[in-house]
């Protein structure tokens, strides 16, 4: 079968998230016809795995203004800009809307399985970017599909695949064998099975990011709940408790987060939380009841733990995009332009410009990863980055070298955490971000069992321990 001219395909998006449906209301802007393949079942199906996870962005930060224009004549309404919805307000109230307008544009179902150049695996130059692109879709009815595509914008996100409890970046000795009683998410509390299973247990969170201190905060707040006595969390950090391990308190220009780091530094200060610092997992075993034994690479053994919760971050998946000419960093595995200005290695709350098509290019013409896959392994993507990547990309794919260019967009001052070239170690206190006194309050709260929501976690007090 000979491909067809590359003018008159598709630019195939990959993933029915926030960026990628954002790209393709960017593409139908500009005049290109894009075409969605989201694995998921629904559009936003990841989103819609944390949905009970509240954003510390409003809904001011978070809708794209080409999909607000698509969705306009449909009598659709913005939210209140400066509420802050959850993961399942955002999916309910945004992205399937969106993706109700865009329609047969949208193919869930339709899980990527390879991309390449058609006839040219990734070793062959003869007239390779003449070539349009091949993709290969395994639809969830068990068909197999290829589709062909003028251009790849890859926006599958990084949340199918999170990182291990290993210190070293692999799962820990018997990790697997106790998967039983670990969770890679952070656990919906209102869910009573859920709820169940973390109610007057002895729960590990491995972790020091937003993910991790959104479960310290609903573990403590199911600690004090009437039903649940006897709560307790293990916080285990690879690395030591600075002036900065709980963000930026009031100086974070994102409140709703700065609020989140200091309900998790309650939460120790509270007692329902004992932070165990300096702790690289190496090992977990059983104890003779069941129970997770965890063991550090100095050898430190801690007490059983009924359940572990591993919050170390996501990494992207390139397994599909392995016959494509990628320009990943070493470090980071994102765009080699871009690493180096959202390396945890080398920045903490600092800047973050806007950037677009040319950060984000690759060896491979015309194929892009944008979105939280852009960023790799590093930490603290925010939404409206991905609408600002996918803006340029679009302008850039029909041409529009100046739009592509242009920067549409002021990102907060605190848009990166986790680093000032002292990443990992165990007593660095970062540049910047000090915690001060409790800014806004986000209301945290896990319902009880009479069906009323405990008191919002007050967060309060100077992170200087």
């Amino acid at each position: 079968m000979n491909a067809p001219a590359t003018t008159e395909l598709p630019v195939v998006v990959i993933g029915a998230g926030p960026a990628g449906l954002a790209a393709a209301a960017h593409l139908l802007d500009q005049g290109l016809d894009p075409l969605v393949l989201e694995a998921g079942p629904t559009a936003a199906a990841a989103v819609r795995e944390w949905s009970h996870v509240r954003l510390f962005s409003t809904w001011g930060e978070v809708v794209d203004p080409a999909a607000e224009k698509l969705l306009a004549p449909t009598g659709w309404m913005r939210p209140d800009p400066g509420t802050y919805p959850s993961g399942g307000d955002w999916a309910d109230l945004y992205l399937q809307p969106l993706a109700d307008v865009l329609g047969d544009r949208v193919r869930t179902g339709a899980r990527v399985t390879g991309v390449s150049r058609a006839g040219r695996d990734r070793i062959v130059d003869a007239d390779r970017e003449q070539q349009p692109f091949v993709v290969h879709v395994a639809h969830a009815d068990g068909r197999e599909e290829r589709i062909f595509a003028r251009t790849i914008i890859d926006a599958s996100g990084t949340w199918a695949t999170p990182s291990p409890a290993g210190g070293s970046g692999l799962p820990a000795l018997g990790e697997k064998a106790a998967a039983d009683r670990i969770t890679y998410r952070v656990p919906n509390l209102n869910d009573p099975g859920i709820r169940a299973r973390y109610a007057g247990k002895r729960t590990a969170v491995i972790g020091s990011g937003a993910s991790a201190f959104t479960a310290l905060v609903y573990l403590a707040d199911l600690a004090e709940a009437d039903d649940a006595a006897g709560t307790k969390s293990v916080w285990i950090l690879r690395r030591g408790i600075s002036g900065s391990t709980f963000g930026g308190g009031e100086a974070d220009q994102l409140p709703a987060r700065g609020a989140l780091g200091l309900a998790a530094k309650a939460a120790v200060d509270n007692g329902h939380a004992d932070a165990v610092t300096g702790f690289r997992t190496e090992a977990i075993e059983r104890a003779d009841d069941g129970r997770l034994i965890l063991i550090s690479e100095d050898g430190r053994r801690l007490d059983p733990v009924d359940e572990l919760i591993v919050l170390t971050g996501f990494r992207p998946d390139l397994s599909f995009l392995d016959e494509l000419r990628l320009g990943l960093d070493e470090r980071l595995q994102a765009p080699v332009a871009l690493a180096p200005l959202i390396d945890p290695n080398q920045h903490s709350c600092g800047t973050v410009y806007p950037h677009g098509h040319r950060e984000l290019s690759h060896p491979e013409p015309g194929a892009y990863l944008v979105g939280m896959k852009s960023y790799g392994r590093a930490p603290t993507f925010l939404a409206m980055t991905g609408y600002e990547q996918v803006r340029s990309v679009a302008a850039a794919i029909a041409g529009d070298l100046d739009a592509a260019d242009r920067v549409e967009l002021t990102l907060p001052e605190t848009g990166v955490c986790g680093g000032a070239g002292l990443f990992d170690a165990p007593d660095a206190t970062q540049a910047g971000g000090c915690c001060t006194p409790a800014p806004q309050l986000v209301e945290l709260g896990v319902p009880r069992a009479d069906g009323a929501t405990s008191e919002p976690t007050q967060a309060g007090g100077c992170c200087s321990s």
